[in-house]
């Protein structure tokens, strides 16, 4: 048997397993990568949204953390939730032991509009993350954050991803456009200074739960497996268009994606 690619997630928690490192590691399974997962909050939400966030302890992050690096090195990792300051610090400095890629989900807020991290993280994320990521995935409202004005049509995002990469030393960023009125299109700018665009009709649905972090997840499994850059977003593309396309309409509020409907290579 080969030996299996192995990829990592630092995030929160879901249990209803829509999001946060459920949704990673089903992402992972559903890649065939080998997939771990570090805590950093333990998120009470589902698909109504976020009812209460405990952040984990910073010894017991760093404990967990050193579990992973001193005894199985990652093909990949991905960032999600990493709610303060002094979590992103830690997080940073295992990272810049490694030099495997790294796909940073900037996440700020819930698919249900609860804010996720403080202001202060935003700043930290902006100075110790932003730089070392081989990719970053925001929506248009983390995007917005990052490049600080409204993104209202393509031709504000093709600005911004372009700014965002030159102000925060990005080398890869996707800004995906499921928040636009007409496709759901994407646009990845690749640190060569091409910029290549992902389309995928429209799915009116209020079962998008998780979207971000399965997107990420798949992206980070791909790279995983030795994909370059452009290759993971395409497949990540697929991935969820088909996930919400087959979603299984679970919970009362904002449902799942369907993690293991898409079959494509």
């Amino acid at each position: 048997m080969s030996k299996l690619n192995v990829a990592l997630t630092i995030a929160g928690t879901d249990p209803s397993g829509g999001a946060g490192i459920m949704a990673d590691l089903k992402s992972f399974q559903a890649r065939g990568v080998y997939g771990m997962a570090v805590v950093t909050s333990v998120v009470a939400q589902n698909t109504q949204g976020v009812q209460d966030i405990c952040n984990l302890d910073q010894k017991i992050l760093d404990e967990q953390l050193k579990s992973v690096f001193s005894d199985i090195t990652p093909d990949a990792i991905k960032t999600g939730m990493l709610a303060e300051v002094e979590t992103i610090e830690r997080v940073s400095q295992y990272l810049n032991t490694i030099s495997c890629p790294y796909v940073l989900d900037p996440v700020m807020v819930a698919t249900s509009g609860d804010r996720l991290i403080s202001t202060e993280a935003v700043e930290a994320l902006k100075e110790k993350l932003l730089p070392i990521a081989t990719i970053i995935t925001p929506n248009l409202p983390e995007a917005e954050v990052l490049f600080g004005k409204e993104l209202k049509d393509e031709s504000v995002i093709l600005d911004a991803g372009k700014i965002i990469q030159s102000k925060y030393g990005v080398k890869n960023v996707v800004i995906k456009g499921g928040h636009l009125e007409k496709e759901a299109k994407d646009f990845l700018f690749l640190e060569d200074g091409q910029v290549v665009t992902f389309s995928a009709e429209r799915i009116h649905t209020k079962h998008t739960h998780g979207t971000g972090c399965t997107y990420a997840a798949v992206i980070t499994a791909e790279l995983a497996k030795g994909k370059s850059v452009q290759e993971a977003v395409g497949t990540a593309k697929h991935f969820i268009t088909e996930a919400i396309k087959t979603a299984p309409e679970l919970g009362h509020g904002n449902g799942p994606v369907n993690h293991v409907s898409y079959k494509g290579d």
